[in-house]
C-alpha cells in the first residue's frame, strides 16, 4: 500500500516537489521589470516618469486618448503594483480618467443613437448636424 502511494505521487505531474511553496514568485523576483512595454529598448526610469506625467497632464487638454496610450505604453507598471511608484501614480490616474471618459462618451453616443427625436422632441433638429446644409441654404433644395 505504501509503495503504491509513492508510485502515484511520482506519476502525477501536478504534484509540486520543490521546497518553494510558490515557484512563480521566484521567477518574477529574478526577472527585471521594465517601466515600458519596450523592455530594455525603452525609456529610462527618469524619462519614463516625465513621459507618464506629460501623457497624464495632456489628457486633460481634451486629448483623453493620451490616457489610453499612457496605460498601454506603461502596461508593465500597471501589472506590477510595487514597481515604479512614481510612474504608477500617473498611469493609474490615466486609467481612471480614460475609463470615465469612455463611459461618458458611450452614454452620450447611446443617448443620441437610441433616444433620437423621441427623446429630444423639437430640439432634435438643432442638435443634429446632418441638416446643416439645409439650414444654411447650401443644398439648393430650399
Amino acid at each position: 500500500m505504501e509503495a503504491s502511494r509513492s508510485d502515484e505521487r511520482n506519476r502525477n505531474p501536478n504534484v509540486d516537489r520543490s521546497s518553494n511553496p510558490n515557484p512563480l514568485s521566484s521567477i518574477i523576483s529574478s526577472a527585471h521589470v521594465w517601466p515600458t512595454i519596450d523592455g530594455p529598448l525603452g525609456l529610462t526610469e527618469e524619462a519614463s516618469v516625465d513621459y507618464a506625467r506629460r501623457f497624464y497632464k495632456f489628457g486633460f487638454a481634451l486629448l483623453p486618448w493620451l490616457w489610453a496610450v499612457n496605460c498601454f505604453y506603461f502596461w508593465p507598471v500597471l501589472r506590477h503594483s510595487r514597481a515604479f511608484p512614481q510612474i504608477r501614480n500617473h498611469v493609474v490616474r490615466s486609467a481612471i480618467g480614460f475609463s470615465v471618459f469612455t463611459a461618458l462618451l458611450s452614454a452620450w453616443a447611446l443617448t443620441f443613437s437610441l433616444g433620437g427625436e423621441k427623446l429630444f422632441g423639437p430640439v432634435w433638429d438643432k442638435l443634429v448636424m446632418y441638416n446643416v446644409a439645409d439650414r444654411l441654404g447650401l443644398s439648393g433644395l430650399a
